[in-house]
């Protein structure tokens, strides 16, 4: 009988990540891949991602509808709920043998809270890492100890989670596996990307992707507005925006980037979903990232690509020496980062880095151990492993 693996996404970007998994486990013949969409994926305003999804080719076993149209603490709070309740009924109809989730995010906190009373054994991926700045920081850690098996992007990670009580037997160091995407697939040439994208063939392009820091209230307004300031002195680089996630005050940066780019059509692009296919071979392609997203730690040192990282919402999270970090989010601070991350002499040291969190061949490790490893109250009844 083949074993039932059910795949939660709730974001375009977790879902690019788990792109290589979802398609191993649906690949493979000892396998039933079942694929639960929810949150973003749903949206209209996140751009209805869920078609992504389903022009890959992959089915779609639920849909978890749980997004309110709001990004107010209250709203996301009565979401998280709202989500329990429709991955509960997702469990009772699929009863699946294993649940795997990736990440910090609060849907994703919703579907393995509901996974706790049916007794299904949860497999986390990127568990262990540290994210200050961000409520996801809360959440990551919650999931790591509702969790039964986990995926770590590096050692050090894989250490914080049996630190945490883990069993080590049950904590895999397996590398990103949005790094496999990098590694085993062609990316598009700039041309194609150009004229896919619409940027002009002529300029250079730099990335913005800035998302809330949800642990600092009120902040968000000031913070885009100084990144903005300071991304418009660069006259000769075209920027393209994405869209951040549904976090608390991620509506108020959406609509001061559609403000700026109204007023200067001319310096740049904004997509509210870009897709992995697209969004790998941009940072391929870029000469500068700016913001404070997780592509611009995790994969982006496999492009050599410059990141300015602004804030604390990355703050923990192991780096490559790709990124620049701006502490305070200034325009004078970020334009003086943007400045030396394109220089020659900050290009020029970036040959031969290496990026830490894996080589690209995560998703083939982590869907061998969902096939292989024993379904039993061993792996249900943790017990809280003590570091002598």
């Amino acid at each position: 009988m083949k074993r039932k693996i059910c795949v939660i996404t709730g974001t375009r970007a977790e879902y690019g990540l788990l792109y290589c998994v979802i398609k191993n486990i649906f690949d493979d013949p000892e396998l039933d891949l079942q694929l639960v969409a929810a949150c973003m994926h749903l949206s209209p305003e996140f751009g209805l991602t869920v078609r992504e999804i389903e022009k890959d080719g992959f089915p779609i076993a639920e849909r978890v509808e749980m997004l309110l149209s709001s990004d107010t603490e209250a709203a996301i709070a009565i979401s998280m709920g709202i989500g329990i309740i429709g991955f509960a009924k997702a469990y009772e109809r699929l009863q699946p043998d294993i649940i795997v989730v990736l990440g910090d995010r609060f849907e994703a906190l919703s579907a393995v809270s509901a996974a706790v009373p049916f007794r299904i054994p949860v497999a986390h991926i990127h568990g262990g890492e540290s994210t200050e700045g961000a409520m996801d920081e809360q959440f990551r850690h919650a999931m790591t100890k509702m969790s039964h098996i986990h995926f770590t992007a590096t050692e050090e990670y894989r250490k914080r989670v049996i630190q945490m009580g883990e069993l080590p037997e049950n904590v895999f160091c397996t590398g990103a596996p949005g790094l496999d995407h990098v590694y085993r697939f062609k990316l598009m040439n700039r041309k194609k990307l150009s004229d896919t994208l619409g940027f002009p063939s002529g300029k250079e392009i730099g990335i913005v992707t800035y998302h809330p820091v949800t642990l600092e209230k009120n902040s968000a307004e000031k913070h885009i507005s100084e990144l903005l300031k300071a991304v418009q002195r660069f006259q000769d680089l075209f920027w393209i925006f994405t869209m951040p996630n549904a976090d608390t005050s991620g509506r108020i940066i959406m609509k001061r980037i559609e403000e700026f780019l109204k007023r200067n059509p001319e310096r740049g692009k904004v997509f509210t979903s870009i897709g992995q296919a697209r969004y790998l071979p941009l940072m391929k392609h870029a000469v500068v990232m700016v913001g404070n997203s997780s592509s611009g730690i995790i994969e982006a040192p496999s492009f050599r690509l410059p990141v300015v990282n602004i804030g604390d919402r990355q703050k923990g999270r192991i780096r490559a020496k790709n990124v620049i970090d701006v502490s305070s989010c200034n325009e004078k601070a970020i334009a003086n980062a943007i400045n030396k991350a394109v220089s020659r002499e900050f290009m020029s040291s970036l040959r031969g880095i290496r990026n830490p969190y894996g080589k690209g061949r995560s998703s083939e490790e982590i869907v061998e151990k969902l096939k292989t490893i024993a379904l039993n109250k061993k792996l249900i009844k943790k017990r809280f492993y003590e570091i002598l």
